[in-house]
């Protein structure tokens, strides 16, 4: 099924060549977390998360609405796919905010993208600390990005994601890379979207990056992270406060959610 690239382009504010070229990876890659938020309204609001294309497209593109990483990256790989990118979807376990030695579900989508002749990491979809730039597969170096550095680290048969956040070396997700089939995404996300104790039911996670900065939202708690800066941090205290930065600062459009403020306002209770 194809999508309507200039539709994406025109979402993203991409204007440059459509050929399957690292450069043209790069650019996608820093745009779309800038223009496509991360969100997870649909969950909360006990809504369908969706990922065949025309429903991504229509929510993400069309509707200026955001999403989670399966729905991020889903989109991105047709994206890919259409300008003649090798792509390889696969899944991983998240490290970030898990105890040490826990074992997490395979509930992170990623991608495997080849580019010039070289097999890369591309993720669209982890959150507050998204990449915004593809990671090298074969390397072990530090990796700079338009952000945070990040780094590919061996552990037994798995590669660890870690990016350098407020200088110390964290662990976002570990990946085998296995190849990832369509059911697999079903599963994982159903349990993401719609079991009672998943945390993408039970509140609110929003996160988008600009130059220098990255914004981000738990509930109604909301930091704004200045590349190699400070946090400035703050509490929402209405549903009409939380709703403005949604719509100021993640740029999402809320015209098609009924029963948003309802919602919104009990996270504000709940944490105030």
């Amino acid at each position: 099924m194809s999508i309507d690239l200039q539709a994406y382009f025109d979402r993203i504010g991409y204007d440059g060549p459509r050929e399957a070229s690292l450069s043209t990876l790069r650019q996608l890659h820093v745009l779309h977390p800038q223009a496509i938020a991360f969100e997870n309204l649909d969950p909360l609001l006990k809504r369908p998360v969706k990922l065949d294309l025309p429903s991504l497209e229509q929510k993400l593109v069309r509707n200026g609405r955001g999403g989670y990483c399966f729905e991020q990256n889903l989109l991105f790989a047709a994206v890919l796919r259409a300008l003649g990118f090798p792509v390889q979807e696969a899944t991983a376990r998240v490290r970030w905010g898990a105890p040490p030695g826990v074992k997490t579900p395979r509930t992170h989508a990623i991608l495997v993208v080849e580019a010039e002749g070289d097999t890369y990491l591309a993720d669209v979809g982890f959150g507050g600390n998204v990449l915004t730039a593809p990671l090298l597969l074969k390397s072990r170096a530090e990796q700079e990005t338009p952000h945070e550095p990040f780094r590919l680290v061996d552990e037994d048969d798995r590669i660890v994601v870690e990016g350098k956040i407020a200088g110390a070396w964290t662990p976002l997700y570990a990946t085998d890379l296995s190849e990832t089939h369509p059911i697999d995404y079903e599963i994982g996300n159903w349990f993401t979207s719609a079991h009672p104790g998943s945390i993408f039911v039970n509140g609110f996670m929003g996160a988008r990056s600009d130059p220098g900065k990255r914004y981000a939202m738990r509930d109604n708690q909301l930091a704004i992270h200045t590349t190699n800066g400070g946090t400035e941090r703050a509490t929402l205290k209405s549903a009409g406060e939380m709703r403005d930065a949604l719509t100021d600062l993640f740029k999402l459009r809320l015209d098609q959610l009924d029963g948003l403020d309802p919602a919104l306002a009990a996270l504000a209770a709940r944490n105030a």
